[in-house]
């Protein structure tokens, strides 16, 4: 059974000088990347994709370049659109956060409305699914809300009440099966590797 294995990528340089778009996986992220490339072994993977963010890319580089293959971007991969406020910091930060998934239907402070960004990734992943040629597992590199709207849906609940990432730096990742869009096993950091 071919499965669609979606990372939220790991720890990064946080730069407010930068646009959040462009930061890159910092020495920890680019470390636990290449150990989630150890945790593959034994898969089949065949195709790598990832968001157009620089953090996403970095992830999605690693484990192309480790397992010989090449990866593909998607901007409709990326997080919600945050420009309307630019970098916020902590814990300013969570508390628009909270309040972006505790109110998806409201635009808050200006950013892309969950429901809609929910909608955005749901398409993108269905996309990849119909459309990616090779037979095997399918490794896409994006980013923790993005991944916690993806299993809103997968869970059938409201957005805000799905099950989340557990470690506070990302690097956690959830396995969809292929054929029938079907989540088939929850939330796990890199370091705990697959349950299967």
């Amino acid at each position: 059974m071919a499965s669609l294995v979606f990372l939220t990528h790991p720890e990064v340089v946080i730069d407010p000088g930068q646009p959040v778009t462009e930061w890159p996986l910092n020495a920890i992220g680019r470390a636990r990347m290449e150990l989630f490339v150890d945790r593959l072994a034994g898969r089949h993977v065949t195709a790598v994709h990832a968001s157009t963010e620089r953090k996403a890319e970095d992830g999605a580089a690693i484990v192309a370049r480790r397992l010989g293959l090449s990866y593909e971007t998607h901007e409709d991969l990326g997080e919600n659109d945050r420009s309307s406020t630019g970098f916020i910091a902590p814990p300013e930060f969570w508390e628009v956060v909270r309040a972006f998934f505790g109110r998806p239907h409201e635009s808050i402070r200006g950013w892309e409305r969950a429901v809609d960004a929910q909608a955005r990734i749901v398409k993108a992943v269905g996309r990849i699914l119909r459309e990616e040629e090779t037979s095997g597992d399918i490794v896409v590199v994006s980013h923790g809300a993005v991944g916690c709207l993806l299993t809103a849906h997968l869970q059938q609940v409201e957005i805000g009440r799905e099950s989340r990432p557990r470690h506070p730096g990302g690097g956690c990742f959830i396995v969809i099966d292929r054929a029938s869009f079907t989540l088939t096993q929850d939330w796990r950091a890199i370091e705990d590797g697959f349950a299967d």
